[in-house]
Formats: C-alpha cells, structure tokens, sequence
C-alpha cells in the first residue's frame, strides 16, 4: 500500500519510501504499521459526549424554531403563513450566521446537531457561495453555490417524482 505525506513528517517508524518531485514521499507499508499510522494522526472520537452535543444543540435549533412559530401566532399570523415562515426564519438566521463566520463553530461544537435541522441545509447552500465570491458572481457564486447542496435538491427532487408516479398509480389499482 502506498501513502503520501509532505516531506517534514515523522511517524517514529521506518518506511520503504520514494521521494517525489515536490519533496513528499510516498511510502509503502504495511497494514500493521498504516494502522499506527492511523491511530497517530487521527483524533479520538468520544462518542457519548458527541452525541450529548448534537442532541441538544439540534434540539436547541428545534425549539427555537418552535418559538419562532409561537410568536407568530401571538402576533396573530395564520397557522398557514406561520408554517411557511419559520422554515423561512430559520434558514435565514442560519445563512446570516454562515456569513459571519459563527455557524461552522456552533457546527464544530455541535457535530450533526446543526445538520439534521433545515439550518444545516441553508449552511450547505451559503458555505459554497461565500467561498466563491471572489471568483465573481457568475463563474463563482453562480456556478458554485449548490456543489453541496445540489445533489441533495436533484436526488430528492427525483425521489419526489417517482413516489408521485408509484402513488399515483397505486390509487388508481
């Protein structure tokens, strides 16, 4: 098996390597020392305070939503229009948070807590497009802005349709 690592890295073992143009190796080891390998550069999970995390993070954002929808009322908003804003609400709070650079903390602090929730889609949606904007509005922020959350607006489009087509005819039977 063959890896590659940048030129000023020590593992503490001995690799067969061969050394590319750009000064990294790539070395070829074996599957006992590529798993201490592994083991030494990656970070340790604690899954137990992970999940802690998600879950009350994710259903801190739940019922902020349910506050949201609770207000509405209060302020005498139909229940139609108040189901339609506070998915509105929440999507803007959280593309107004991707853009000042708050919402990837809460979501390294959260894990899939700020994922689960339509939060997480609108992070998806704004990340792209303000990692592109220097590229210009066209060629960056056009092109670019649903490379994350594309795919899961065409797939889900896609089940959508061929659910439709199997309800369809299923009350037609």
């Amino acid at each position: 098996m063959y890896i590659y690592t940048s030129p000023r890295a020590d593992y503490g073992c001995y690799f067969e390597s061969i050394q590319n143009a750009r000064g990294g190796v790539f070395m070829n080891i074996d599957d006992e020392t590529y798993k201490k390998y592994v083991e030494k550069r990656s970070s340790k999970s604690h899954l137990a305070s992970d999940c802690a995390r998600a879950f009350w993070v994710g259903g801190l954002i739940c019922c902020l939503g349910q506050g949201f929808g609770d207000l509405y009322k209060m302020l005498g908003v139909s229940e139609e229009n108040v189901k339609a804003l506070v998915p509105v609400t929440l999507i803007f709070l959280a593309a107004l948070l991707t853009g000042l650079n708050v919402f990837d903390n809460i979501a390294k602090y959260a894990g899939a807590g700020t994922l689960v929730p339509i939060t997480g889609f609108a992070n998806a949606v704004v990340s792209p497009a303000l990692d592109t904007k220097a590229e210009g509005f066209i060629l960056g922020v056009g092109a670019k802005i649903f490379t994350v959350a594309g795919p899961v607006i065409l797939y889900g489009t896609l089940a959508s349709v061929i659910y439709g087509v199997i309800y369809f005819f299923a009350r037609r039977m």
